[in-house]
């Protein structure tokens, strides 16, 4: 599990560092501990959906930022909750790239224990570092 949850940072809010050898792998942490905030078994999500995201931002915490928004606006526009599978990012003319393929199915309460309603992905204390030769993140959900 390559994140973890933190309890002082957000008193209505649920926060977390997320962590990764790659900028691509810390976003699937991202991903993996956003779906983990709003629903306990994330593995019984089957992967009966599948989609393409493509994303651009000129600097990476905002990308991140704007990832994982993506994904709580699939689940509150078309119910979908999703596991991010893969994610591509590309640096070139100081702009990052991301493309990302995302599978799931839609919220069925009788088989998905839901925890929390993500409402939105915050600024606050939103940050993405290389650090000891791991990428690293904070990010801050409101619920």
């Amino acid at each position: 599990m390559p994140y973890r949850y933190l309890e002082d940072i957000a008193t209505a809010d649920v926060a977390f560092d997320a962590w990764g050898d790659t900028r691509e792998e810390l976003f699937v942490a991202c991903a993996d501990a956003l779906l983990a905030t709003m629903v306990d078994e994330p593995s019984e999500i089957q992967r009966r959906k599948s989609l393409e995201i493509k994303l651009d931002h000129e600097e990476l915490d905002l990308l991140l930022y704007s990832f994982l928004a993506e994904l709580v606006y699939f689940k509150d526009a078309n119910r979908l909750l999703l596991h991010a599978d893969s994610v591509w990012i590309d640096h070139q003319n100081s702009a990052f790239r991301l493309m990302a393929n995302l599978s799931g199915e839609e919220i069925a309460p009788s088989r998905h224990d839901l925890l929390v309603d993500v409402k939105a992905v915050t600024l606050h204390r939103l940050k993405v570092l290389r650090e000891d030769n791991q990428w690293k993140a904070t990010v801050v959900l409101d619920v």
